[in-house]
């Protein structure tokens, strides 16, 4: 605590941790938003690449499932690839919050605002 400021010092430390927290958090944002992670479906011939947030990055078909007759199916395992890869992005999402908060010294299951 600061000399002469009362409870004032501890509002500074207060801050000073609020500020590091925000940027650790953002730190973090950005590194959801760079980690990629994969989902497939068809045993391997559709997958998709997202983010740990759930975007979206690249997707990949396997150039046997191009027959028109089979479309719908086509269609419906880039559906399941996509859902996959997003199950597997909150995962990691869910991950790399907990190891936030860890380093916070927060509880195990305590949720941060992202």
């Amino acid at each position: 605590m600061i000399k002469g400021l009362g409870g004032f010092g501890d509002m500074a430390k207060m801050m000073a941790a609020a500020r590091d927290m925000q940027g650790r958090v953002e730190e973090m944002q950005g590194k959801l938003d760079s980690l990629e992670v994969e989902g497939s479906a068809g045993a391997g011939m559709v997958k998709a690449i997202v983010s740990a947030k759930g975007d979206l990055k690249r997707l990949s078909i396997d150039p046997s499932l191009f027959r028109p007759e089979d479309r719908e199916v086509v269609e419906d395992l880039i559906v399941a690839a996509i859902r996959d890869a997003q199950e597997c992005a909150g995962d990691a999402a869910k991950s790399e919050a907990a190891k936030m908060a860890e380093t916070f010294g927060l509880p195990p299951g305590m949720k941060l605002p992202f």
